[in-house]
This record gives C-alpha cells, structure tokens and sequence, in this order.
C-alpha cells in the first residue's frame, strides 16, 4: 500500500492503475476537475465518454457508477491516488497522482498527442525556413524571419491554449 511518506508509486502499481480504462478515465477526468467531484458525476462523464452519447443510457451510467464506487475508487484511494469518501460519495486527486503524468501521454481533439503535435509544427516550422532561406519560389518572397516570427506565435499559441483547456491541472500543480 501506497502512503503519504513515500515519494513514488512503485511503477508496477502505475502499470495496474493504468491497466483499466475507467480509471484511466477517472483520473483523467480529475485531473480536468478543479477540486471535489461526486462519484455519480464522475460516472455520467465517464458513461458519456465510453458510449459517446449525452447522457448515456441508464444502464450504462448505472454500470459505471457500481463499477467505480465498488472496485476502481477504492483501489485508487488505497493506492494514495485519490481521497475517496465513501459516505459523501466524493473524490478529489492526491499529490501522488503526478508520478502518473508521464504515463498518460495527453492527447489533443484531433487525436495526437501533444508533443507529436509540438514536434511536427517545430519540424514543418525549420523545414519552411530552411527553404525560405534556400530560395524556394513562394517561400522566398517572404522574410526567412517572418516565417520563423511566424512559426514561434503558433508555439505560443498553441502552448496557451493547451495550458487553458488543462487549466485545472496546472493550477493544482502549482499550488503542490
């Protein structure tokens, strides 16, 4: 069992949280959450997310909801993921919860992860200057510097945007 004074989960632990899908998605879903969550809430975004239907069927949310509060829930909080209680049927996301991070590769609304995305635009960025820089026609006619100029707002763009949409999870880990 995991405890408070221990720095890291054992990896063979991370491997059996992150074995199950739901509590992938729990922890998912918690890390998206900006404190205390009800477990019935946990369950319908998870139902949702398994079914792709809002709401999911009944029979689903009521699946989750037994499969989470009798099995996934308690594992996650003997391991010192999450705090869970039972009475209040409420859980939020433990400190211990960041040495899954590396885990869990984020992945963006269009099906890749964040750094596949950071590595193509930094990838497709030089190819566009070197050729700019080379005398590619087209490329060329515009400043080798603008396009890099150009091509550094996309990086800021685009890195503001992710820290917004896991805003949560970047204000939880900034105040650990």
């Amino acid at each position: 069992m995991f405890t408070q004074t221990q720095s890291r989960l054992p990896e063979c632990e991370i491997h059996t949280i992150l074995s199950n899908p739901r509590r992938r998605a729990a922890i998912k879903e918690l890390c998206s959450s900006p404190g205390t969550i009800s477990v019935r809430d946990l369950s319908e975004v998870i139902a949702a997310t398994e079914t792709g239907q809002t709401p999911a069927p009944r029979n689903v949310r009521e699946s989750v909801y037994i499969s989470l509060h009798q099995t996934h829930l308690p594992k996650l909080h003997e391991l010192g993921v999450i705090e869970y209680d039972r009475e209040l049927k409420e859980v939020y996301l433990l400190d211990a919860a960041k040495d899954l991070d590396r885990y869990m590769d984020v992945v963006t609304a269009f099906g890749i992860t964040w750094g596949g995305y950071y590595r193509s635009l930094g990838v497709f960025g030089l190819a566009v200057v070197v050729a700019a820089l080379a005398g590619v026609p087209g490329l060329a006619a515009v400043d080798p510097l603008l396009w890099a100029s150009g091509f550094l707002g996309a990086f800021s763009l685009s890195t503001a945007y992710q820290l917004w949409t896991d805003r949560w999870n970047v204000l939880r880990n900034l105040r650990r």
